[in-house]
């Protein structure tokens, strides 16, 4: 039979596109579920600020009687402003193994897009930074994190039989905490806080929320370069603010000020919830939150999210100041490795640093891009 596909235009119609990676990768122990109530607050246009500049279609396709796939197109007009690219983005996609349905989807979005007057395609990217980005194509046998996507390593081969070809790609290391911090690296970070002017506040959960204004603000600043940012708007940052510094472990942050208290730098890094939303298949309720908050208070493993220096600091050694501090506060709280979020291939300042530590880089991500002109 053919394939049908149809916009989703209702609340259970949504219900449905937000479900369909549960019934896709049942049982696959790589796969890490999204938070549900993320997935509603991020999808639904009445809790997403981001519908304000975006323009999107949620598709979903169905063959014989069945869902067998979905994609969401975007056209998100601050990116077009900004980078001058007449581009729209696709996410949320997901389907089975069959040629007909990853080619239906993709050609729904590339008649939108064309529709809208505008060039390419490419993807996957979400509406911000902040929504998880890049296609699986190395590291299909390693667990993934909350911050990113799993695929099933036929994904790739689709997009290529499809014409989409490679726009960036981003690499993600695993590090192990070592016994010690080097006595070289802790010169190093006396030296440089000493001739910059610069302390570290360690902060307490209670003094957190005082921060996030001005580390998002730091955000905008200090990524304003990076491949298709876009920057975000208060509203944006409030709901961020309100959606995940719950999570946070004030022993896994750490900001940067200068004499005056302003922030120039920050990294933030939490307990790997992995294994915990696998158990809790992405429900808080009724017992979900369970295993979420025995990893959030016993952590083995953790996830570095966030890190961003003022750009006139950032070829000061700041970054590797956070990752000793980092490291100091994974040797006190018992961490066996830290998994590194998604770092652009092209940012040597970073990975660099990775060559103090003993690290694998065990997994890429690609976003895909095709030229409809």
């Amino acid at each position: 039979m053919s394939v049908n596909i149809h916009e989703v235009r209702s609340r259970k119609d949504l219900g449905r596109f937000i479900k369909f990676p549960f019934t896709l990768y049942k049982n696959n122990k790589y796969w890490i579920p999204p938070l549900l109530m993320d997935e509603w607050n991020t999808l639904d246009s009445r809790k997403n600020p981001a519908f304000k500049h975006c323009r999107v279609r949620f598709l979903l396709a169905e063959k014989d009687g069945r869902l067998v796939g979905r994609i969401a197109g975007i056209i998100n007009q601050k990116y077009i402003e900004k980078w001058g690219h007449k581009h729209c983005r696709f996410g949320w996609f997901d389907f089975i193994d069959d040629n007909e349905v990853s080619r239906i989807l993709l050609e729904a979005v590339e008649a939108w897009t064309r529709e809208n007057g505008l060039t390419a395609v490419h993807g996957p990217l979400g509406f911000t930074d902040m929504d998880r980005e890049g296609m699986l194509i190395e590291g299909f046998e390693e667990l993934g994190t909350m911050a990113t996507l799993y695929n099933h390593p036929y994904y790739p081969r689709h997009m290529e039989t499809l014409g989409y070809g490679k726009d960036i790609d981003w690499v993600e290391f695993e590090v192990q905490i070592p016994k010690e911090i080097p006595e070289r690296a802790l010169r190093l970070q006396e030296l440089v806080l000493k001739r910059s002017k610069l302390r570290i506040v360690e902060t307490k959960k209670k003094h957190l929320r005082s921060y996030a204004k001005k580390m998002f603000d730091l955000i905008n600043e200090a990524y304003a370069d990076l491949y298709g940012y876009v920057t975000l708007t208060d509203e944006q940052i409030d709901v961020y603010i309100d959606q995940y510094f719950g999570f946070i472990h004030p022993d896994f942050v750490r900001f940067i000020t200068d004499e005056e208290d302003n922030l120039i730098a920050f990294g933030i890094a939490m307990p790997s919830l992995s294994r915990a939303l696998q158990r809790s298949k992405g429900r808080l309720f009724p017992f979900g939150f369970i295993p979420l908050l025995w990893a959030l208070k016993y952590p083995k493993y953790i996830d570095l999210l966030l890190v961003a220096v003022r750009p006139d600091y950032q070829a000061r050694g700041i970054t590797a100041i956070l990752m000793t501090e980092f490291t100091r506060n994974c040797m006190k709280n018992g961490i066996i490795s830290a998994e590194t979020n998604v770092e652009l291939e092209t940012n040597t300042q970073v990975q660099a640093i990775w060559k103090h530590y003993q690290v694998r880089q065990h997994k890429r991500r690609r976003c895909f891009i095709k030229n409809l002109s």
